[in-house]
């Protein structure tokens, strides 16, 4: 093998790369938030058996995870712009995205919210807390950190599924990689650079959880 590596360029066109995870960050941040809400609603509405809204929250959970990532992106994309909607790769990329942490996580929340002793929800009710508050001081806080670990693994998925953006020409890190690639020619160096970056932000992400844990579940066998 006479294949001759160049980093240069790839250390020259490092600020840009940088760049790109940044907005691989950002859409995977703000998919997880936004997704983490919608969550709870359908988890709770799916317990509760609220037709119709029972039948839309199956349906999202179903389609959610029983159809490929790659299908949502280009459903947002390109099914919607056929439609006459037209999202930006960003937004496309985020909604889908959304639209499967949600799926996914409902699941886990339900799980959570079940493995809370319902004689947790009355004896509530007998203080006189009403059931937003009963979710907001008791259930959802007890919730949350039974499925903290399972949450992170979502938020990991999130990161490095972000990489589909390049598909529809979105400028995260793939994406970023990918045109300064096609500019230089230097596909080997900047995708070994790509993975080495994805490889770094999800270790720290999951020592950054590994952290929080620590305090979470102090004094916790």
């Amino acid at each position: 093998m006479d294949y001759q590596f160049h980093w240069n360029i790839v250390f020259q066109k490092m600020p840009e790369m940088l760049q790109g995870a940044f907005v691989t960050l950002h859409v995977s941040v703000l998919s997880m938030l936004i997704g983490i809400v919608i969550a709870v609603l359908l988890a709770i509405v799916k317990m509760n058996h609220s037709k119709p809204f029972c039948y839309v929250a199956i349906g999202w959970i179903e389609i959610a995870r029983n159809t490929p990532a790659l299908f949502q992106i280009y459903m947002a994309y390109f099914g919607l712009g056929a439609l006459g909607i037209h999202l930006s790769p960003y937004v496309a990329v985020l909604s889908a995205l959304i639209f499967i942490n949600a799926g996914y996580l409902a699941e886990t929340f339900r799980g959570g919210f079940m493995s809370i002793p319902k004689t947790q929800y009355s004896a509530s009710k007998s203080l006189g807390m009403n059931s937003f508050q009963v979710y907001r001081y008791i259930i959802l806080p007890q919730m949350f950190r039974r499925i903290y670990h399972p949450m992170t693994n979502q938020f990991v998925w999130s990161i490095l599924m972000s990489s589909l953006g390049i598909l529809v020409g979105m400028g995260e890190l793939s994406g970023e990689t990918q045109r300064l690639q096609s500019l230089s020619f230097r596909t080997l160096e900047f995708f070994i650079v790509a993975a080495v970056m994805y490889f770094i932000i999800t270790k720290l992400v999951l020592f950054s959880s590994s952290l929080i844990s620590r305090k979470l579940f102090r004094g916790e066998i």
